[in-house]
């Protein structure tokens, strides 16, 4: 990396003279324990990494200084020896009541930012008391039909206090706009806000499935959102741009950094053509990553998607705002990798994957639960998870110093491979017309399907390992305290919503929703009509479908 042509010769000469001695030594008497290594992704990894493996970078100009482009080493000058990353816990299920109650016990143990939860009915636009809605209500999040459930939820939470993160898609608008009604109630205004919605749709069609209107509209949406915040909410983060379900999915490391930054060149490009100047808004755009157990590749993973996203937005949008070419990302530790089986060992898991996110220089992490596998998380589940993090914090040493494996030969030369074959795939979606159009295509997807038969292929084989699931079984007993929902947590909220809908002025709500449909077959920005709709107590399900009137619904017809 620093040496010069003398220097390399000699040491490759003495890498050779070392491999046909000492090494052909020892493997003729005890052989390797595979015949190549790879990554958890599939990338090779060679026996030894020497600076010959890191040659080609230049440290002022690939590397640089935390703080400064290209970011390879951190957005902030000091990282954490000024500031913590922010700890939260996604959380969120049953009653706004239940989940208040949750939220309010992480923020006694030190939790320092909410990140809510919702069910799937609120995902995808659904009142508690629709058909689609049965079964579904308060399992896998919160339930929040209304203003008044939204109210709930943040009751003594002073929101001029907290960051809150808000995983919600297709119905961003409406909750954020429930969000600052809360706040107004509070005497908080909007200004004051800080926090993120996710408001990514692109990986929806990809990973997920909660979408609910076609692209077009989705994007408008999404555009409307970032020209009204970067005017009224300045502090919040109008999108955060999700490699995490991508890699969920069953995307590699590699796949997970191109198709999360396609997709962010994606809403650029859309603001963009919405008339939005690029620094208005990209300094808002934040990321949302998995981190997976291979530590190293991980760590490499974020060094290299900072890297690359600063040269995009310097290099093809032409930012000159710093800030706009900062990625700035939410972590959580990866789903797909708890087990049901043994499911202490979930611990130690989350423990090897929240370190590689502080070391790849995470803004914020969640830390899964050991018993996610089987339920939602109990108490002293989060609480273990949580400490996971404040132990990092606080006890391990490695936040003293600015991206302490900085020069590794290994990690040095992970981060240039997973930028450059990065960037070949940003450069294949490009040709098919950018992130949309690949959508569309189906060949996102069937990357993604390739990657995630190959890792199960690999598991069922025996050449992956997975603790107590393929290797190292053990006999069981049936778990028990695990989390249970309410099951009354449905009829709850039907009555709540019967009672809503008799004691609301119904001519104030039908009025505001007429004016949305009208102002949705416009060009005007949504946002302050959702607003005026939340604020009459329309609710969430009503507002949907007024948009669905004007929109369309996504039916997916690709097949791959």
């Amino acid at each position: 990396m620093y040496h010069n042509k003398e220097f390399l010769k000699k040491l490759e000469e003495e890498k050779k003279r070392w491999e046909s001695t000492t090494v052909e030594k020892v493997i003729s008497k005890a052989p390797e324990r595979y015949e190549k290594f790879y990554t958890g992704s599939n990338l090779e990894v060679d026996r030894l990494y020497t600076p010959l493996d890191a040659q080609e970078n230049d440290y002022i100009k690939d590397l640089g200084f935390p703080g400064e482009y290209p970011f390879t080493r951190g957005i902030q000058p000091t990282m954490y020896r000024g500031r913590l990353w922010t700890m939260r816990q996604y959380a969120g299920f049953g009653t706004a009541e239940e989940s208040n109650e949750r939220y309010k016990f992480l923020l006694s143990q030190g939790q320092t930012g909410l990140s809510v939860a919702f069910d799937l009915p609120t995902q995808i636009g659904y009142d508690s008391d629709h058909p689609m809605a049965q079964g579904e209500v308060g399992k896998v999040g919160v339930a929040i039909d209304s203003l008044k459930d939204m109210e709930i939820l943040f009751d003594g939470i002073p929101l001029d206090q907290v960051s809150t993160s808000m995983t919600i898609n297709a119905p961003a608008a409406i909750l954020l706009a429930m969000y600052i009604a809360v706040a107004e109630k509070q005497g908080v205004s909007p200004e004051k806000l800080s926090g993120t919605i996710q408001n990514d749709i692109l990986k929806e069609y990809v990973a997920r499935g909660t979408y609910i209107f076609p692209p077009e509209p989705s994007m408008r949406l999404i555009t409307d959102i970032f020209e009204f915040c970067s005017r009224n909410v300045p502090k919040w983060n109008t999108i955060s741009i999700s490699g995490y379900h991508i890699r969920e999915a069953g995307a590699t490391a590699v796949q997970e950094v191109a198709f999360t930054l396609a997709n962010g060149i994606a809403y650029v490009e859309a603001a963009i053509k919405a008339g939005l100047d690029v620094d208005d808004f990209a300094p808002r755009l934040s990321f949302f990553f998995n981190a997976h157990n291979d530590l190293l590749e991980e760590v490499a993973k974020f060094r290299a998607a900072r890297r690359l996203w600063a040269k995009i937005m310097k290099e093809r949008f032409k930012a000159k705002n710093p800030r706009s070419m900062m990625l700035r990302f939410h972590t959580q530790t990866a789903g797909s990798t708890l087990t049901a089986q043994q499911p202490d060992n979930n611990i130690v898991r989350v423990a090897i994957q929240a370190l590689a996110a502080v070391l790849g220089g995470t803004q914020s992490l969640h830390t899964n639960s050991r018993d996610e596998a089987l339920a939602l998380p109990t108490e002293e589940s989060v609480r273990i998870a949580l400490r996971t993090q404040q132990i990092i914090a606080y006890e391990s040493g490695v936040t003293e110093t600015v991206d302490p494996l900085a020069g590794s030969y290994y990690v040095e030369h992970l981060t240039n491979l997973i930028e450059q074959k990065a960037m070949e795939y940003i450069q294949k979606i490009d040709e098919l017309g950018g992130a949309p159009k690949a959508i569309e295509k189906g060949y996102i997807q069937q990357e993604i399907q390739d990657s995630a038969y190959r890792y199960q292929q690999e598991i069922e084989s025996g050449r992956r390992i997975v603790v107590g699931v393929n290797k190292f079984q053990i006999e069981e007993e049936p778990p028990k305290n695990l989390l249970k929902v309410n099951p009354e947590v449905e009829k709850i909220q039907r009555k709540k919503l019967e009672v809503l809908r008799a004691t609301r002025d119904n001519i104030a709500v039908k009025s505001a929703l007429e004016e949305l449909s009208c102002k949705a077959k416009t060009s005007e920005n949504l946002m302050p009509s959702i607003i005026n709709c939340v604020k009459v107590y329309a609710t969430l399900g009503e507002i949907s479908d007024t948009l669905r009137g004007v929109f369309g619904e996504y039916k997916a017809t690709v097949t791959f």
